[in-house]
């Protein structure tokens, strides 16, 4: 059970850098230590979360071994399921919070994953890398083609898109998360749910794997792009282009629809959330640090994961967790990541909520409360034969 507590882990450190985004002091308020904080939650918090979703398909699919005949059949209907349920719920919060809500694009990208849930691990490390080369300079080309006049004749025949602000065209190229570019992020742990993470081995050459990915890229980006290749777009203060809740304080992306001129010189850059390659691939080498190094911690360190129990607790119900937290700013009118948000102390009652909640709740519980749900909607699937 040892790398799936400290797969646990990684998501709850996930699930607290997207509070970071949302909830804490915008990066231009923020100092010393506080801003590296903000920097690193920017972009890669959301990146880490997408990765870890890869990584549960595999524990539907089958982790060592894809399951096949019956059971195979079987995997892939709750994955389909669950991918109907998720882009639901995130169509529904989408119509009150915004083109922020990651779960409708979750949706997509387990539907798109589907047709890779039996690949092999270096099968699936080499379609994750062919996407990162690819996909972004795909993603600017088609963008680049798209005048507004046809974003809007694509958006008015959408039916996501007359109920929320995430529509089909949003959902693959032109939102937050669009999936041409983040399915990178879920194929890169489809490969890691493939391999043995309990392994000292396996451990080693993904930590090497991660440092060598992070230092190449970025290093890469500033070495083409000049000093301010990092830059995060919430620095610039610019407002999001869809969300009642601005995503990173305010960071557009990319292959945002909202700018449609946009010069090829961007494609250098590796900034959060500007889904370059460069950027693709050092969040990717980022992810795979926190994961093997919240497994890591947990396989070597009893006494830590005694004490991180509670904060584990929290990575076991994600879904509650982030859900919960869009919920509770609303019932509570608290800011959310903008300007006029100065104070950690939100953020923090926020955390220390989320592992209260989550401590007690798993005493009594096996699973949270939409855990609870999403598992019982899936429970149709054992009719497939």
């Amino acid at each position: 059970m040892g790398r799936l507590v400290g797969v646990d882990l990684a998501r709850a450190l996930a699930v607290f850098g997207m509070y970071v985004v949302h909830i804490g002091p915008p990066l231009s308020a923020t100092d010393g230590v506080a801003s590296w904080i903000r920097y690193l939650a920017d972009g890669h918090s959301s990146v880490l979360f997408a990765t870890l979703a890869g990584f549960s398909l595999m524990l539907l699919a089958g982790r060592r071994e894809p399951k096949t005949g019956l059971a195979g059949r079987q995997a892939k209907a709750r994955i389909a399921i669950r991918a109907v349920v998720l882009l639901a719920l995130g169509t529904v919060m989408a119509m009150e919070y915004g083109g922020v809500i990651i779960l409708g694009f979750y949706g997509v990208y387990f539907l798109l994953a589907l047709p890779l849930v039996r690949l092999r691990a270096r099968t699936l490390a080499i379609i994750a890398a062919a996407f990162a080369l690819v996909t972004p300079q795909l993603a600017f080309a088609l963008t680049s083609l798209l005048s507004e006049s046809v974003q809007q004749s694509i958006n008015a025949s959408d039916p996501l898109r007359r109920l929320s602000e995430v529509g089909v065209l949003d959902l693959l190229l032109t939102g937050f998360y669009p999936a041409l570019t983040w399915m990178s992020f879920v194929i890169a742990g489809m490969a890691l749910g493939r391999l043995d993470l309990s392994s000292g081995t396996v451990q080693r050459r993904l930590a090497a794997l991660g440092a060598t990915l992070t230092v190449s890229a970025y290093g890469m980006s500033l070495l083409l792009a000049g000093k301010d290749a990092l830059r995060s777009m919430a620095e610039d203060g610019s407002s999001g282009s869809s969300g009642s809740l601005p995503l990173d304080s305010g960071s557009v992306s990319l292959d945002s629809g909202s700018f449609p001129e946009r010069p090829a010189s961007m494609l250098l850059t590796a900034g959060p959330h500007s889904g370059t390659t460069f950027d693709i691939i050092g969040s990717v080498g980022v992810a795979i640090l926190v994961i093997v190094g919240a497994t890591v911690a947990m396989d070597r360190l009893p006494r830590l994961r005694r004490l991180a129990k509670p904060v584990i607790a929290v990575g076991t119900m994600s879904l509650t967790a982030y859900v919960g937290h869009f919920l509770a700013q609303s019932a509570l009118s608290v800011p959310a990541g903008t300007s006029t948000q100065q104070s950690w102390v939100p953020l923090l009652m926020f955390i220390l909520g989320a592992i209260g909640f989550a401590a007690i709740w798993s005493r009594f519980f096996r699973r949270g409360p939409l855990e609870y749900l999403l598992n019982a909607a899936t429970k149709p699937a054992k009719h497939i034969r």
